[in-house]
């Protein structure tokens, strides 16, 4: 399972870049940079919430869940 984060879509929705949605949720370039690249192993909901606020969206317009393709669909091992 995957989470894919969709910042830069919200980010071109709203026409905002980087250096000003970092400025309203009060992130540094560098972070911020990894959740728009879709680097990040995880997100503070604090963080989030700042996001979800600045972009005025809800966190489903970011987050979105992709099942991974099985490697050997034959196989059901745990």
């Amino acid at each position: 399972m995957s989470i894919i984060i969709n910042l830069d879509v919200m980010m071109a929705k709203r026409k905002k870049g980087l250096t000003e949605l970092a400025g309203e949720v009060d992130i540094t370039l560098a972070n911020l940079s990894i959740l728009k690249n879709n680097k990040a192993k995880a997100v503070r909901l604090s963080t989030l919430n700042a996001i979800c606020k600045a972009l005025e969206c809800q966190p489903g317009d970011i987050l979105q869940y992709v099942e991974d393709e099985e490697e050997d669909s034959g196989s059901n091992s745990l």
